[in-house]
């Protein structure tokens, strides 16, 4: 509300000044509607970013997919160009044989990357938070002495 002078010129003065109690009551109101706000904005951007991600992962999917074909395309070729200089069932046997000692040296890896990483612990952290309660119990005891 703008208040008017004696001379009838404007000022961006209120003319009837409100309470304290009524300011924090707006305050509240606006900080309480602006809060609101916000939560239907992060609502709102979660619920595109999730959408993105689905369709993201859908894509990674069918890529996936698309790749075991690929690879199987691949191995189909692999038979058939053994075929021509042996017969089709040795090709066929000794591109599986191949196969299954890569899956074999695969399996082995994983597995010796999955012993490393277990137990899930992060024992470097735990044990340095170990030596630090030590000290600082000591040096607790040190200045009750």
């Amino acid at each position: 509300m703008e208040g008017t002078t004696t001379a009838g010129r404007k000022t961006s003065e209120p003319t009837d000044e409100q309470s304290l109690s009524e300011l924090t009551k707006q305050l509240a109101d606006q900080a309480s509607s602006l809060a609101q706000k916000e939560v239907e904005l992060a609502k709102a951007e979660l619920a595109l970013k999730g959408k993105r991600l689905g369709i993201g992962a859908g894509a990674f999917g069918a890529a996936g997919l698309l790749g075991l074909y690929a690879l199987g395309a691949l191995v189909a070729t692999a038979i058939l160009a053994l075929a021509i200089v042996l017969d089709a069932w040795l090709a066929a046997l000794i591109v599986a044989a191949g196969l299954g000692a890569i899956a074999g040296i695969l399996a082995l890896a994983g597995k010796n990357k999955v012993e490393e990483g277990t137990p899930p612990v992060p024992e470097q952290a735990m044990e340095s938070t170990k030596t630090d309660v030590e000290y600082t119990k000591r040096r607790a005891k040190e200045g009750r002495q």
